[in-house]
């Protein structure tokens, strides 16, 4: 599992000041609202991959703590 999370981790350090930085579409809704966060399709592109990731690590994780409660 070490072996995932450091890779991911620095991806996403690399990624993060591209994910905050301004663009083109504030205004069409509120900048700081949630609709806003899933109307745009940059913000729902990241979202649906932070969810992905989140969801494949978390998979990953309980899975192999069942399997060492039964051996």
């Amino acid at each position: 599992m070490n072996r995932i999370i450091a890779p991911v981790a620095t991806l996403l350090a690399v990624a993060i000041p591209f994910a905050v930085a301004a663009h083109p579409g504030h205004g069409e809704t509120e900048g700081f609202s949630i609709i806003h966060y899933f109307s745009e399709p940059v913000h729902a592109l990241a979202s649906v991959a932070g969810l992905g990731i989140l969801l494949f690590v978390l998979t990953r994780y309980f899975s192999r703590r069942s399997g060492d409660k039964n051996a």
